[in-house]
């Protein structure tokens, strides 16, 4: 198996950390690098509402990228990813996890067929490292060529209703043929139908002179540069999953509610007897989307508590969901109690606020079938 790690950054900053700063972001750490909050002194509000009514821009170069080659390259991908890339198609997408032998979740990310025993993989910032090592130590009797390219990648992510024209019209890329978890590539660029909002999208990555040269085109556009802030409100208002949050080592994507990325039909994969039982019995625990009556607003971590005040589970994400104007979360409990319509209660700071459990999907998915 042949090996080729990119070197370290020295320091962690995506390829357009000087343009955010520029534009006077609010700078956080996320994933180990220095990352845009947000860019309104109004708040989220502005950025999340361009992303939902017309286009938003988000710099996601803290993304990292690895490459699978080789003889067994579809091989190796299926034993250590729960969907099933065999005979999967050129330019075609899935979303998946890669799972511990106890079903817990390593990583969620997306596996790109870019052509004969040539595979992409999209994984988390926050997991770059452990995931890399999960990789190789799994990579044993694959004759495969597996490489890191986070360094090398730079990615801009276009979000909205518009995002096809502006992609089309300001960055020049033909795109309108292109449909939902598919991409394509011009030269070292790769431009997916993809995204983490709910909403319709292209994510584009490159060599970090190409993403500048992009990110400066769209901002003197008028496209509205979004940060991390509206990130997560877009993607949980739509029940996307956040790695830490709705899906952790602890919680695997049965409990998740995404047996739909589980294919128990391939011959094997990582964790594979653990989550088949796991979708046979049932999990102890599942992951439900709360309605608050009140506007008092579940953070990550509050205790749920059944009707009699016993806790039966935890939020992952809350807020007051800006499309909605309703108080939502996400939480894992007790399956006992995760049929909808169940009434639960939240523990917030010494109050307890009465409320229901709903679907976790808060608002509908805009994308292009």
């Amino acid at each position: 198996m042949a090996i080729k790690q990119e070197l370290e950054k020295k320091e962690k900053w995506t390829c357009l950390h000087d343009k955010h700063v520029s534009l006077g972001a609010t700078m956080v750490e996320f994933g180990g690098f220095d990352m845009p909050l947000l860019y309104q002194n109004a708040g989220i509000a502005p950025e999340h509402y361009a992303v939902r009514e017309k286009v938003g821009l988000f710099d996601v170069s803290h993304m990292g990228e690895v490459t699978v080659k080789g003889k067994d390259a579809e091989r190796y991908v299926n034993h250590i990813f729960t969907n099933d890339v065999t005979g999967m198609p050129t330019g075609k997408i899935l979303y998946g996890m890669m799972c511990y032998e106890n079903g817990g979740t390593v990583d969620d990310l997306l596996v790109y067929k870019m052509g004969e025993n040539d595979f992409f993989l999209v994984i988390n910032a926050s997991n770059i490292d452990k995931d890399w090592a999960w990789m190789l130590q799994n990579a044993d009797g694959f004759d495969i060529d597996l490489q890191n390219r986070s360094d090398f990648y730079g990615q801009i992510a276009i979000q909205g209703p518009e995002s096809e024209d502006v992609t089309e019209r300001v960055l020049g890329i033909a795109c309108k043929e292109m449909v939902f978890y598919t991409c394509k590539t011009v030269g070292d660029v790769i431009i997916s139908r993809t995204g983490y909002t709910g909403e319709d999208g292209f994510e584009i990555y490159g060599p970090h002179d190409f993403i500048r040269d992009c990110w400066d085109k769209l901002i003197a556009a008028g496209v509205q540069a979004c940060g991390l802030g509206c990130r997560d409100t877009l993607r949980f208002e739509v029940g996307l999953p956040l790695y830490g949050d709705e899906l952790s080592e602890d919680i695997t994507p049965i409990m998740a509610g995404l047996g739909m990325f589980v294919k128990l039909d391939k011959a094997e994969f990582i964790g594979k007897e653990v989550l088949a039982k796991q979708k046979a019995e049932g999990p102890a625990k599942k992951l439900v989307g709360i309605e608050l009556f009140d506007k008092a607003i579940p953070r990550h971590g509050y205790t749920v508590l059944n009707m009699e005040g016993e806790p039966i589970g935890e939020v992952t994400t809350g807020y007051h969901a800006l499309s909605t104007d309703k108080s939502v979360c996400m939480a894992l409990i007790d399956a006992q109690y995760a049929k909808l319509d169940t009434e639960v209660q939240i523990q917030i700071r010494k109050k307890v606020f009465p409320g229901k459990v709903v679907k976790k999907q808060f608002y509908n998915k805009n994308y292009k079938k």
